[in-house]
């Protein structure tokens, strides 16, 4: 389904002073992910000055969000600093997007932001795309990456999808609440009659919280994973089975699906290196 070569981003919310994130991308880089990434919301550091000390660690990685809720932050603020760590980091941001999580409205009541129902976060997603788009163009912002950097749109819902492929660069595909197979085989022709003849042009991508053939963790339930029904690789995001297993069945997903950027939480970290050496740039 596609030839696009594996991509591997490694991405983390672990508090700590610049030094801390300095470390983790030298390690990542060494390791053979592609991208560092950095979600949005409280309980972690804020992403972009996460970011910027990352930009300035001598790192080759390049950075992202992954993602910012588009209702926490002004359109205009989000191109701003989009173009402020694609200059810091010389070309090297991906700016993520996404609709908020359910529980995202305590953060927008903390920055004072109003949280909308789903449908106005959705085009909330797409207001700040375009303002990202159009300011970059009147020459307002100017970032490394012309146009603009590349943008990805996390999301699972249909709307959202056909907004990421009508407007992105990288989906990040989440399968419904179980998160499955089936459920990716039901959304694929939603990404594909939104994208048109640009389909093959987008990179999809699949979020991992953990790898390997232990005990599925039970604190993945804050993120609506339920690990007695994770395993045998049951849910996309939980990756079960030892190394050469993960291997075949990354190779397959790509395959059947053109799953091609893996985003791996940095606490499958140890889990995730011989998967990243096995497979990275090919």
């Amino acid at each position: 389904m596609t030839d696009r070569r594996f991509r591997f981003g490694l991405v983390s919310g672990r508090p700590g002073p610049a030094r801390q994130w300095a470390g983790l991308a030298r390690r990542a880089e060494d390791a053979g992910f592609d991208t560092l990434l950095v979600p949005d919301g409280a309980g972690v550091q804020a992403s972009v000055p996460a970011l910027a000390a990352v930009a300035a660690s001598g790192s080759r990685l390049r950075i992202g969000t992954f993602v910012l809720a588009a209702p926490l932050h002004s359109p205009g603020r989000i191109a701003w600093e989009t173009a402020t760590l694609d200059q810091l980091s010389e070309g090297r941001f991906e700016l993520g997007l996404g609709a908020g999580r359910a529980d995202a409205g305590t953060t927008a009541e903390l920055l004072g932001m109003p949280f909308g129902s789903a449908g106005d976060r959705v085009g909330q997603v797409g207001e700040a795309i375009r303002a990202v788009r159009k300011l970059f163009a009147d020459g307002t912002f100017t970032p490394v990456q012309q146009p603009a950097p590349p943008i990805l749109v996390a999301g699972g819902g249909n709307r959202l999808l056909r907004l990421a492929a009508e407007e992105a660069d990288i989906v990040a595909v989440h399968a419904g609440r179980e998160n499955t197979e089936d459920g990716l085989r039901a959304r694929l022709p939603v990404l594909r009659e939104a994208a048109g003849a640009r389909f093959d042009e987008l990179e999809l991508s699949v979020n991992v919280f953990a790898i390997g053939d232990g005990e599925v963790p039970e604190w993945l339930r804050q993120f609506g994973i339920d690990p007695s029904a994770s395993r045998d690789n049951a849910n996309l995001s939980v990756l079960t089975g030892g190394t050469a297993e993960v291997v075949d069945l990354l190779r397959r997903r790509r395959d059947e699906f053109g799953l091609s950027y893996v985003t791996i939480n940095a606490h499958a970290l140890e889990q995730a290196l011989p998967v990243v050496e096995a497979l990275a740039g090919t």
